[in-house]
């Protein structure tokens, strides 16, 4: 079995591959090394290793990677572009956060070969069907364990496979499968024996106990017997056509099929199937309602975009921003300073981050703003430049972003609320101070401060005095200076207008719906816990930004569902940095076809609501829900350390977020020794006060009693995209990546909680 077939081997683009090239990796103006590259036989995997005898060597799957550019496509290529021609030049990009590779081909065909051959690969890798994903799943492992190369493996081979997947198992029970697959009595397995080894080894009796459930004869399920699964574990109710559809889709074998029948094969496939994971796959797809005010919606929306580490001495890259807009993010910041030559740059003024060109980064906007969503882009612009640097930044907007860039009010209406996603498609919007009649004088100077993260109280001042003073804001003297503000710049504001925030009271009474505050995070969290109804009635009206502290200086996160809950928008986080932050946030902006905006639940939108996420049992309409969550299975769990022999002890832990009374967490006990594939068969229990804003999160540890345990994989989606009854729940990395084909299996009951059942 070779699950690409020949097909893709006759392609002459991929022969060119398989034969091997020597590509030059460039890391750098000074670090270009030669290194050996070819396509491994799988036409899966590309292996590469330094010409030098002895090196190691490196390799990386087709499914790692998500694009391909042509020429000077990167910032280090473009850095050496006099040195290679862009028809030599071409970048692999990763999926994550993980680097590109930067290539230069020995002549323009090599290089054409592999960009061609690497589209064509990944094409066929995202379109590959479950099955065929098994398949290469199955073939990936033969060639690991086939250490001599012969295309056989014996029965040693076997025991060290197992150990690499992660499975422990009596010497008996092995040899056991190994002799009843090797039907030949050869003492070894071709690549067809190891297929029914593997099929055997992965049997998963749980799938098969349900399945035992609804069918007649053990063999299969009519189709009136899967509508009754559908209908009482799936809880579809009547949707006759459905399981014909299923059948259709998922049934291998075409008897069963002429029969309208599935077979357990076919049910275990559509059980690990899009349709039978844990979203509903309905609202992955652009569901919502785009025609209301933005202020109605959360927004993806990241915190100093141009870093791609820590905040200190980190890299500022136009990576950066491109990574950030491709998960969907539609609020980008840029900190502008002062260039040595009249050219603005950013960075994070005051350290030793690196520099970049404003110009490039708006160029760089401009490519790749609307790539992942039609929906508008928000620029949030940390202004420290001089009034001349201003006008080059304002010139720059402008010509770079032409028509994309929104310079004027629609219909020329002064609005009473903001327009909506559906009327800005496409668009560009500045966020940033303005000069009015009220705050500046005709020769741009402002009372208060052009860069916005430095609003903050006393009291945070005080606890941050022994920071460096924010720039702009303080003179020689100590005292405060005015900032002046180019008229150029402060005309392309039309919408975001960047105000001070004086209070819930003045907003009501004369703040604007154009106009938007920026509050650190421990400031908006005391305003939501002090005044919650208050700021949640506000962001009916008006945008706001929360930001990290200060004191993040690593680029950690805050939690930013405290945020959400009472309905700030704009909730900015640091999207180099992986972990539980990031999971809520790529979790609530999975659903509505990863748009960056997604809107808030009807409570949160009326101008008058007296919602208040400290006492959600006081909203009309309220009525919470009972989440019952059976753990029952794992399926081939990555392996957290890779040393030979390492096996995992791994536990499910199951984390709500939302509104302070739901926040909670409960977890399985640990399985020993087994990450292929462990049966808990424990049931997890919540109630849900507000299920509109609640997140949930399933997290896979390796427990280890001495020290903290060890993450393995994740999954967070919003409460309202759960589907009841049996589903898997295909795992992530730390960085939110798929690891197929690792995943949970579970069934979930959803239900109103009733007065009896509180009792």
């Amino acid at each position: 079995m070779d699950p690409e077939g020949s097909r893709i081997q006759d392609d002459p683009h991929i022969k060119v591959m398989m034969a091997g090239s020597t590509l030059r990796k460039v890391k750098s103006r000074s670090w270009k090394k030669q290194r050996h590259f070819r396509l491994l036989e799988d036409g899966m995997t590309i292996w590469y290793k330094s010409r030098w005898a002895g090196m190691g060597h490196s390799t990386f799957s087709v499914t790692e990677m998500e694009a391909v550019r042509e020429g000077h496509q990167s910032e280090v290529l473009l850095s050496t572009a006099e040195e290679f021609p862009a028809d030599l030049c071409f970048t692999l990009v990763f999926h994550g956060r993980q680097g590109n590779l930067d290539l230069v081909a020995e002549t323009p065909e090599e290089a054409k070969a592999w960009i061609q051959g690497v589209r064509k690969l990944i094409h066929k890798a995202k379109n590959m069907d479950e099955k065929e994903r098994l398949d290469q799943w199955v073939w990936d492992w033969f060639k690991k364990a086939d250490k001599n190369k012969d295309g056989k493996m014996t029965f040693k081979e076997v025991r060290k496979l197992l150990k690499m997947m992660n499975v422990e198992m009596s010497e008996d029970h092995a040899f056991h499968l190994f002799t009843m697959a090797d039907k030949s009595d050869s003492g070894s397995l071709e690549i067809e024996q190891f297929v029914y080894f593997y099929k055997m080894l992965t049997q998963r009796d749980e799938v098969w106990k349900v399945f035992q459930d609804y069918s007649g004869d053990g063999e299969k399920l009519m189709l009136e017997e899967l509508e009754n699964f559908l209908s009482m574990e799936q809880q579809e109710g009547e949707k006759s056509s459905h399981a014909q559809e299923l059948i259709n889709r998922y049934e291998p074998s075409e008897s069963a099929k002429k029969q309208g029948a599935m077979s357990l094969d076919g049910f275990q496939i559509y059980l690990c199937s899009q349709e039978g994971s844990i979203f509903k796959p309905e609202l992955r797809e652009l569901h919502q309602d785009m025609s209301q005010p933005l202020s109605h919606y959360f927004i993806s929306s990241s915190h100093n975009t141009y870093l791609l580490e820590d905040q200190l001495r980190g890299q500022s890259s136009l990576e950066a921003y491109i990574q950030a807009l491709k998960r969907g993010c539609r609020c980008v910041e840029v900190d502008c300073w002062d260039g040595s030559d009249g050219e603005p740059v950013v960075y994070h003024g005051h350290t030793l981050t690196s520099k970049i060109l404003f110009r490039d980064v708006i160029s760089t906007l401009k490519e790749y703003a609307f790539k992942a969503s039609d929906f508008p882009v928000i620029l949030s612009l940390e202004n420290h430049c001089c009034v001349e640097q201003q006008t080059v930044m304002a010139k720059h907007i402008r010509v770079i972003c032409g028509d994309m860039l929104l310079t004027t009010l629609l219909n020329g209406q002064v609005p009473q609320q903001l327009p909506s996603p559906q009327e800005l498609k496409g668009k560009i919007l500045l966020k940033a101070k303005k000069i009015s009649g009220t705050e500046g004088s005709l020769d741009g100077t402002l009372t208060d401060d052009i860069s916005d993260e430095e609003e903050m109280t006393n009291h945070e001042a005080e606890s941050l005095s022994a920071e460096e003073p924010p720039a702009g804001t303080l003179n020689h003297d100590g005292k405060k200076s005015k900032a002046k503000l180019s008229k150029e710049l402060s005309d392309l504001v039309v919408y975001c207008k960047s105000v001070h925030f004086h209070g819930f009271e003045y907003a009501r009474s004369y703040g604007k719906c154009s106009e938007m505050s920026s509050f650190s995070e421990s400031k908006a969290k005391r305003l939501a816990k002090d005044t919650g109804t208050d700021f949640v009635q506000y962001h009916t009206r008006q945008l706001s930004r929360i930001y990290p502290a200060g004191r993040r200086t690593e680029s950690s996160n805050y939690n930013p569902q405290d945020m959400w809950s009472v309905g700030c928008q704009i909730v900015a986080l640091n999207f180099q940095t992986a972990g539980l932050e990031m999971d809520l946030n790529d979790g609530l902006f999975a659903q509505n076809a990863g748009c960056g905006y997604v809107l808030k639940p009807t409570f949160m939108r009326d101008g008058n609501t007296q919602f208040s996420p400290e006492k959600p049992e006081e909203r009309p309409g309220y009525t919470p829900m009972r989440l019952s969550i059976q753990v029952i299975s794992g399926q081939q769990l990555p392996k957290v350390n890779q040393k030979e022999g390492s096996i995992v002890d791994p536990l499910v832990r199951v984390e709500i977020y939302g509104v302070p009374q739901d926040q909670a967490k409960e977890e399985t006990s640990h399985i020993n020794n087994n990450g292929f594939n462990p049966v808990w068969n424990e049931t997890l229990n919540f109630v849900i006060h507000t299920p509109e804003l609640a997140l949930v999160r399933f997290e896979v540890e390796d427990y280890d009693k001495t020290s903290r345990n060890d993450f393995m994989g994740q999954f967070t989606l919003p409460f309202t995209s759960i589907q009841a009854g049996y589903r898997h729940i295909h795992l992530l990395s730390k960085d939110g990546t798929a690891i197929p084909p690792s995943s949970l299996f579970v069934n979930i009951s959803i239900s109103e909680l009733t007065r009896r059942s509180q009792i």
